[in-house]
C-alpha cells in the first residue's frame, strides 16, 4: 500500500455508533448523515440527509454541523463547529435522546496474536515450515522470478514483490515493491514497517516469521481450518436478529453442506463468513487467525461463486477465464504462465471439450462449473457457493455436488449454502438454521433426520414451520451431539470479541491502467460476440438518420428544419441511452464479485465510458451524415458560427449520444432488474422530446426553464439551431429561445452543458456503484 504523507497531525480514532465502529484516519474528512452514502450512516427520522462533518484540523479534529434541521450536540451544547476528541459524546438529532456516537482513541496494536504460524502450541494447529532459512545478514529480495534471493512459486506474487531487510542497529524490516496484491504484517497491508519475532509477514499463500536465528515460510496448501464462533447479525437497530450466536467448526479438507427452511439465515451467514457482509459479533478464525481482523490479507485465499453465473456469456469458456486471470494475477506475469494455470483449472473442472464453447451454449451445471474454475484461479483454501445447484435436474445437482466433494477431497475446506437435499450424503458436516438464525443441528448428515424424529426432509422443514415456538436450537445445545461435533471437535483458540467487529479496507488497487486495458478489450470482445447487439447497435443511426433525411430533404425549410433537428436529438438520445441502460445491472453480480477480489471501481466505470462512448461516438457521426450530408443547412452564408455547419451538428451530436450514453448508466446503476430498464428508457426518450425545446416555450416560463437545464437534448438542441440560426429560418416563440443563438458565445455554453452533465452523470454513476459494493470496500 503506497502511504501518502498526511496533510493533520491528528491521531487516529474510533467513532462507535449503534451500528458499529469506523476507525477515522486523518487523511480525510468523515460524513455522517441518513444518506446511504455518507461515511457514518445513521438511520434515524431526526438525522439530516447531509447532518455533520468530522474532520482533521492540525493536531485534533473539528465536528462541523452542516446546517441541520434539529442540530448537534457536544457535551449538551449545541454547535456549529466543535473541536472534539478522545471521551466526546455525539448526539444527533436531539440533546436528550438523539443518537448517539462517542469518540475513543484507537487501541495501540495488539501484540502478536496465536496462530498456526506464530504460536502453534496455542491453537492446536501445528504447520510445518515449507523452507527454513538463517535469517539474513543484508537485505533478502522475495518474489516469484528466479533472479530473487527467495523464490516463491506463487502466481498472485509479483515477480519482484518485497525485501526484508537487516537495520544497521539491529532488528528487520519489510519493504513492499509496488507489488500487485500487497505485502502485510500481521494481517494488514504494509508498505515498510518494522519485524519482529512472532510478526506474520504475509506475501501471496506465503506466511514468513523470525523463530529463534531462523526465517521461517509456511506456505497455505488450502488444507485448513474454519472455526465460526459466535456470530451474531442484527439490523432494525438489533430488533430483528438473523443470526444468532451461530457457532460450529469446519475441519481441513470438509464439504459442509448449509441448509434451512427460507428466512433462516444461510445468505446472512455466507456474508458473515466471506467478510462480503460481516457480523456484528463473533469471530471467524482462519486457521488460528481472526478473518475480520486479517481480512485485506486472507480475502485473496477466499474463493465465492454466488447463485449468479459470474461470467460474460457471449465469450467462450477459455477467454472468459483468461481475462479473469489477467485481473487476478499481477501485471508482470507472463502469458505463458496465465495460459498455463487456466489450463489446469480447465482440466480439473472436466471442462477440455468445452474450452472453446461461449458460455451461454453450456448446460446449467457447466456453466456453474466455469465458475468454479474461475474462483480456483488463484488456489483458494476456503471456497463458498451460494446455491450451486438452484434450478438443475437431479442429474446435474449431484454431478455439482461431486465436483464439490472432489474439490474438497484435493485440499480445500467447501461451504454450500444449497436448498437442495438430493445429494447431501456426498458431505462430510451438515449444518441446519433454524427460523431466526440459530443452529438447529450441527453434524453428519446421516443423522439428522434420526435427530430431528423425521424420515424425510420435507417432514423437518414442516416442522420449523409449524411449530416456531419449539426450541430447537436449546434441544441442539443440550443433546450429545453437541459436545461431540461441535465442543470437542473445536481445536481452535477462543478468541471472545468484547468490541464491535471492525474491519479496515484493503489496500487500493495498484494497477488501474492494466486494469482498464482488460477490461476495455474484454469489454469489447463480449460485444462483438454479441450478434443481436451488433445489428442494432448498426442499423439504429442509419434508420433514424434516413428519418431525419427524409423530413430534411434536399434543403432545410421552414417547414422541416426542426423536424429535422428534433430527430436527431431523439436518435442521438436513443443511440446512447439504449446502449448502456442495460450494461451494469445486467453484470452487477460479476462486479461485486470482481470488486470483492480488488477490481478498481474508476477502471471498470472508465471501462465502459472508453467502449460505450466510442461507439455512441461513431453512431452519432453515422446518424449525423446519413441525415445530412449533401443538404442545404441555410446556415448564414454557408458558415456555422466556429466550424462548418455539417462538422459542428455532428459535434453536437456526437455530445448528446455521450451525455445519453452517461445518463443511461445513471439508470442502469440505480435499478434492481434488467426488466425495468426498456419502459425507463421509454419515458427517457419522451422526457428528453418534451423538455428539448422543439415543442414547448421553455425560456422564461418558471420551473420548467430550470428543469430542462438537465435535460441533455435541451442544450443540443440550441447548439444545432444555432449553427443554422433556426429563428431566422423558422422564426415564432419557440424559435425565439436565447439558447438558439447564432452567436460563439451561446454556441460554446450549449456544448460546454453538455460536457458538464456528462461528469456530473459519471460522478453518480461511481457513487450509485459504490452502494451496491460490500461495505468494507466503499472506503477503497
Amino acid at each position: 500500500m503506497v502511504e501518502r504523507p498526511l496533510a493533520s497531525t491528528a491521531p487516529e480514532l474510533v467513532l462507535e455508533t449503534e451500528t458499529g465502529s469506523t476507525v477515522m484516519s486523518p487523511a480525510r474528512a468523515y460524513h455522517v448523515g441518513r444518506d446511504p452514502l455518507s461515511d457514518i450512516v445513521i438511520d434515524d427520522a431526526r438525522v439530516s440527509w447531509h447532518h455533520a462533518v468530522l474532520r482533521p484540523d492540525g493536531d485534533h479534529w473539528i465536528l462541523e454541523d452542516r446546517h441541520s434541521t434539529n442540530g448537534t450536540w457536544v457535551d449538551a451544547h449545541r454547535v456549529r463547529e466543535w473541536a472534539v476528541g478522545p471521551g466526546s459524546v455525539i448526539r444527533f438529532g436531539s440533546e436528550a435522546d438523539g443518537p448517539c456516537a462517542v469518540l475513543a482513541d484507537r487501541p495501540p496494536p495488539a501484540p502478536p496474536r496465536p496462530s498456526s504460524v506464530s504460536m502453534p502450541g496455542h491453537t492446536g494447529t501445528f504447520r510445518s515450515p515449507a523452507t527454513v532459512h538463517p535469517l539474513p545478514t543484508r537485505t533478502v529480495r522475495i518474489g516469484r522470478a528466479a533472479d530473487n534471493d527467495l523464490v516463491v512459486d506463487d502466481l498472485v506474487i509479483s515477480r519482484r514483490h518485497a525485501e526484508l531487510r537487516a537495520l544497521p542497529g539491529g532488528g528487520y524490516e519489510i519493504v513492499d515493491l509496488g507489488s500487485h496484491n500487497g505485502t502485510y504484517l500481521n494481517g494488514l497491508p504494509v508498505s515498510r514497517a518494522p519485524v519482529g519475532p512472532g510478526d506474520i509477514v504475509g506475501i501471496g499463500h506465503s506466511a514468513f516469521c523470525l523463530v529463534g536465528d531462523e526465517l521461517q515460510e509456511y506456505v497455505d496448501t488450502g488444507e485448513v481450518s474454519l472455526d465460526v464462533q459466535d456470530l451474531t447479525v442484527a439490523v432494525d437497530r438489533g430488533r430483528k436478529v438473523l443470526l444468532d450466536h451461530v457457532s460450529f467448526p469446519v475441519g481441513e479438507k470438509c464439504l459442509l453442506a448449509v441448509v434451512g427452511p427460507s428466512g433462516a439465515g444461510k445468505s446472512t451467514l455466507l456474508g458473515a463468513l466471506t467478510g462480503q457482509r460481516p457480523a456484528d459479533h463473533g469471530t471467524v478464525v482462519y486457521d488460528g487467525r481472526d478473518l475480520y481482523h486479517d481480512y485485506a490479507e486472507l480475502r485473496q485465499r477466499i474463493g465465492l461463486v454466488p447463485q449468479d453465473d459470474i461470467l460474460h456469456a457471449q465469450l467462450t469458456v477459455r477467454a472468459a477465464l483468461g481475462y479473469a486471470a489477467e485481473l487476478r494475477f499481477p501485471q508482470d506475469t507472463a502469458n505463458a504462465e496465465r495460459r498455463e494455470r487456466v489450463d489446469e483449472v480447465i482440466r480439473e473442472l472436466g471442462l477440455e471439450q468445452r474450452a472453446d464453447q461461449p458460455v451461454h451454449s453450456l448446460s446449467g451445471g457447466q456453466r456453474k462449473r466455469v465458475s468454479v474454475a474461475l474462483e480456483l484461479l488463484t488456489k483458494p483454501s476456503l471456497l463458498f457457493l451460494d446455491e450451486p445447484t438452484s434450478g438443475l435436474d437431479p442429474g446435474m445437482d449431484r454431478s455439482v455436488m461431486h465436483m464439490l466433494r472432489g474439490l474438497a477431497d484435493d485440499g480445500r475446506t467447501v461451504v454450500v449454502v444449497t436448498h437442495s437435499v438430493l445429494s447431501l450424503d456426498v458431505c462430510d458436516r451438515l449444518l441446519v438454521l433454524a427460523p431466526g438464525g440459530r443452529v438447529a443441528y450441527y453434524g453428519p448428515p446421516g443423522d439428522a433426520l434420526a435427530f430431528f424424529g423425521c424420515e424425510q426432509w420435507p417432514e423437518a422443514f414442516e416442522a420449523f414451520e409449524r411449530d416456531q415456538d419449539r426450541d430447537w436450537a436449546g434441544e441442539f445445545l443440550r443433546s450429545p451431539l453437541h459436545r461431540r461435533y461441535v465442543l470437542d471437535a473445536d481445536a481452535q483458540p477462543r478468541m471472545p470479541r468484547s468490541g464491535p467487529v471492525i474491519m479496515l479496507p484493503p489496500a487500493r488497487p495498484r494497477s488501474r491502467g492494466a486494469q482498464l486495458f482488460t477490461l476495455v478489450r474484454r469489454y469489447t470482445a463480449a460485444l462483438a460476440a454479441d450478434r443481436t447487439f451488433l445489428a442494432v447497435m448498426i442499423a439504429l443511426p442509419f434508420v433514424m438518420g434516413a428519418m431525419a433525411r427524409a423530413l430534411a430533404g434536399g434543403t432545410l425549410t421552414r417547414d422541416t428544419a426542426l423536424n429535422a433537428l428534433l430527430i436527431l436529438c431523439v436518435g442521438g438520445v436513443l443511440t446512447g441511452a439504449a446502449n448502456a441502460v442495460r450494461e451494469l445491472v445486467k453484470e452487477r453480480v460479476i462486479y461485486q464479485r470482481e470488486r470483492a477480489v480488488g477490481l478498481s471501481r474508476s477502471a471498470y466505470l472508465m471501462s465502459k465510458v472508453v467502449v460505450l462512448g466510442t461507439v455512441t461516438v461513431v453512431q452519432a457521426v453515422v446518424l449525423t451524415l446519413v441525415a445530412l450530408l449533401g443538404v442545404d443547412l441555410g446556415a448564414p452564408g454557408g458558415e456555422g458560427v466556429l466550424l462548418p455547419p455539417l462538422v459542428e451538428i455532428a459535434v453536437a451530436v456526437a455530445l448528446l449520444g455521450f451525455t445519453a450514453m452517461m445518463l443511461g448508466l445513471v439508470i442502469s446503476a440505480l435499478v434492481r432488474k434488467e426488466e425495468v430498464t426498456m419502459p425507463l428508457l421509454v419515458l427517457l426518450a419522451i422526457v428528453q422530446v418534451v423538455f428539448c425545446g422543439a415543442l414547448l416555450k421553455l425560456d422564461g416560463v418558471p420551473g420548467l426553464a430550470q428543469l430542462s437545464w438537465l435535460v441533455p437534448s435541451r442544450w443540443a438542441l440550441g447548439a444545432m439551431a444555432g449553427t443554422i440560426e433556426l429563428s431566422r429560418t423558422v422564426p415564432g416563440d419557440i424559435t425565439a429561445d436565447p439558447l438558439f443563438e447564432h452567436t460563439v458565445g451561446v454556441w460554446l455554453l450549449d456544448v460546454a452543458m453538455l460536457v458538464v452533465l456528462s461528469a456530473v452523470f459519471g460522478f453518480a454513476v461511481s457513487r450509485l456503484l459504490r452502494r451496491r459494493e460490500p461495505a468494507v470496500m466503499r472506503r477503497s
